[in-house]
């Protein structure tokens, strides 16, 4: 079964970095787009960042452009989402995602908490 494995998150001080890991397990790798989500108190799940399965096509939510950046090892079944110039507002529990077969699989997350 899919099985998806946040880590990575904890506290940071503004202006800090985090790299997140989520490890992955049940499908093949390498043929599936992965994305990380987040979900701050009282707000809803959003997008934060996607990549195709060879990791040539990339896209981030407008509000972490410059600042985050997705990878993937597909030898290691693992992607990342390196946060950089972080801010109170990134404080949130972040997931990553894959889709098979028109249904969602998300992790149980990693939370990041931005606070001096």
């Amino acid at each position: 079964q899919v099985q998806l494995v946040e880590s990575g998150g904890g506290l940071v001080q503004p202006g800090g970095s985090l790299r997140l890991s989520c490890a992955a397990s049940g499908f093949t790798f390498s043929s599936y787009a992965m994305s990380w989500y987040r979900q701050a108190p009282g707000k809803e799940r959003e997008l934060v960042a996607g990549i195709s399965g060879g990791g040539s096509s990339i896209s981030y939510v407008d509000s972490v452009k410059g600042r985050f950046t997705i990878s993937r090892d597909n030898a290691k079944n693992t992607v990342y989402l390196q946060m950089n110039s972080l801010n109170p507002d990134d404080t949130a529990v972040y997931y990553c995602k894959m889709r098979r077969y028109s249904m969602d699989y998300f992790g149980k997350g990693t939370l990041v908490t931005v606070s001096s």
